[in-house]
């Protein structure tokens, strides 16, 4: 087939691209039927037909594009599991200060700056979601603030309307210094990545971390006065496995709260054996019960994956995230954008939809949306992380950030 064609355009007015890797996700099963005249398209564009879409794929030469175009377009983010999308989680950098033994390889090779999206374009998108019913966003990594303009891409993405939430992951090292702008800028709770308070042991899981720094960062956050400030500690059996009483009485004693999380297998990490490291989570909540009553929370319609319990007589919430243990995704409310600008429909599966290209092609904003809508055709049912050490994912985590 030719290669280097430009998206198709058909009889509607204008044509919404998917990208996927993966077309066996797509729910719908395809009847094929015969192509459009190439005379009418630069180059060679199949089509495929069901029920609900039309779908038209069209051959570039640095991706696979499925074009669709849906005979009845929503105005709102639902998928064809009838899961609305109200979370958007948006990575800002792929680079970090840290390598964490779980989420990057020790030699990184990290995106060209030109290839990531920029402060505007963040801006824009995160605009076009919120048009289309996204309440809450959380920025993340690689490690956001490193990027030196994350104050005023916070400061914009607060600034728009309809957006209730705005929230931010971190490692904490840069808090010391940014905590206040950030609360200053709008940005409500942030999620502190803590997972020992043992200073050899985090040297060792971190690579190049300084856990004073974070600690010092913490307590800066405090000062600062965001709503609410959480741990997240990944659990490794033979690493860290003995910190779950530690930490949960640091949190205790500093008034945050804490979520442990079984780690996933993204990308090809050789440092662990996943399936022989993984802590399940009602391990955790055994260790934890036998010290404290722990009494069940009922979350809100942005909430993500956590299952949350208060600490009897405290203010300290504790929560697992448990991938692999306890699988979460009939609720799933969220999709991810990469730094390049990717939307990724499932952490778990490869299938996404290049963003970057459309805006940089000068697409506008109601065909963004549509193109957007159009993609959740191909969100999956669930993630399968069965395999631990056969990673579906070949992205590390640095690129979706959680």
């Amino acid at each position: 087939m030719g290669m280097g064609s430009k998206i198709h355009q058909n009889t509607h007015s204008t044509a919404t691209p998917v990208v996927t890797d993966a077309a066996s996700d797509c729910p719908r099963r395809a009847e094929r039927h015969p192509a459009a005249s190439a005379a009418t398209s630069p180059g060679i564009t199949d089509a495929f037909k069901s029920s609900q879409c039309d779908f038209s794929i069209a051959y570039y030469p640095w991706l696979f594009v499925t074009l669709g175009v849906m005979k009845s377009q929503p105005s709102s983010l639902v998928d064809t599991f009838d899961r609305r999308i109200r979370y958007l989680r948006l990575s800002v950098t792929d680079r970090c200060d840290f390598r964490c033994q779980y989420c990057m390889t020790e030699e990184m090779r990290f995106l060209p700056r030109k290839a990531v999206l920029s402060a505007e374009e963040i801006i824009r998108l995160a605009t076009l979601f919120v048009d289309l019913g996204v309440q809450k966003i959380r920025l993340t990594g690689g490690e956001p603030l490193v990027r030196p303009d994350i104050v005023d891409i916070a400061q914009g993405l607060s600034n728009i309307e309809g957006l209730n939430e705005l929230v931010m992951t971190t490692n904490g090292s840069q808090l010391p210094t940014l905590a206040k702008p950030l609360v200053d800028a709008g940005v409500s709770r942030i999620n502190v990545s803590l997972d020992t308070l043992c200073e050899d042991q985090f040297a060792e899981l971190s690579r190049t971390g300084d856990l004073k720094k974070v600690l010092a960062g913490l307590d800066a956050a405090i000062d600062a006065g965001f709503e609410r400030i959480r741990l997240n500690t990944v659990l490794l059996t033979g690493k860290n496995d003995t910190q779950i009483e530690p930490l949960i009485d640091y949190a205790l004693d500093k008034g945050i709260d804490i979520a442990f999380i079984e780690e996933m297998p993204m990308g090809h990490i050789t440092q662990t054996n996943r399936e022989l490291s993984l802590v399940p989570s009602a391990q955790v909540l055994e260790t934890i019960r036998r010290r404290f009553n722990l009494v069940p929370i009922v979350g809100s319609s942005t909430d993500g994956p956590a299952r949350r319990y208060s600490v009897e007589g405290t203010s300290t919430e504790v929560g697992v995230i448990s991938p692999i243990t306890d699988n979460f995704c009939d609720a799933c409310n969220r999709l991810r954008i990469t730094p390049d600008g990717r939307l990724v429909l499932c952490l778990g599966h490869e299938n996404s939809l290049d963003l970057r290209q459309m805006l940089r092609s000068d697409m506008d904003s109601s065909s963004l949306k549509r193109a957007i809508v159009a993609a959740l055709a191909y969100k999956p049912e669930r993630h399968v992380f069965d395999q631990p050490d056969e990673p579906q994912v070949v992205r590390l985590m640095n690129a979706t950030g959680g």
